[in-house]
């Protein structure tokens, strides 16, 4: 990883339907290195793939709820039931096992309340789940869509 992987790394968080040609301009290179370290990159897992970042809503999405999680325990069938149930809850945008008081802390979007309560719902189903706390985000302050680079 040398400074020419980081600035196509920098570069692609921000734009990532750049052409190859145009990459290349802006990193310098000739579009045929270029693309050889591209596609590097994506095979050595800097990369895990290419999205389109939506707006929120746009998409009809008007909440976004942190929620805190704790498992009635923490025993490895009970997390992986929990983590698979999350994953098929498309309500679910991120989730992080964390320290302190609680084990989870999720992301959560929904259209409105009623939405959110069914995905409430849809969690106390869960038979590890033994208390949520959930904290209604009044606005995003800050977003970032490009990660820093410390290699």
């Amino acid at each position: 990883m040398d400074r020419i992987d980081r600035h196509i790394l920098e570069i692609l968080q921000s734009q990532g339907r750049l052409s190859t040609a145009e990459l290349s301009d802006l990193v310098g290179l000739s579009p045929s290195p270029c693309a050889r370290r591209l596609k590097r990159l994506e095979d050595e897992g800097y990369i895990e793939g290419y999205q389109a970042n939506l707006n929120k809503t746009k998409a009809g999405i008007s909440m976004t709820f942190f929620v805190e999680v704790s498992l009635s325990n923490h025993q490895e069938e009970s997390i992986n039931q929990f983590e698979t149930a999350l994953d098929n809850m498309e309500e679910v945008i991120n989730g992080h096992i964390v320290s302190g008081s609680y084990d989870y802390l999720l992301e959560v979007v929904s259209a409105d309340l009623k939405g959110y309560e069914a995905f409430t719902n849809k969690l106390h189903k869960i038979t590890s789940v033994k208390d949520i706390h959930t904290h209604l985000s009044v606005r995003q302050a800050i977003k970032r869509k490009a990660l820093p680079i410390y290699l």
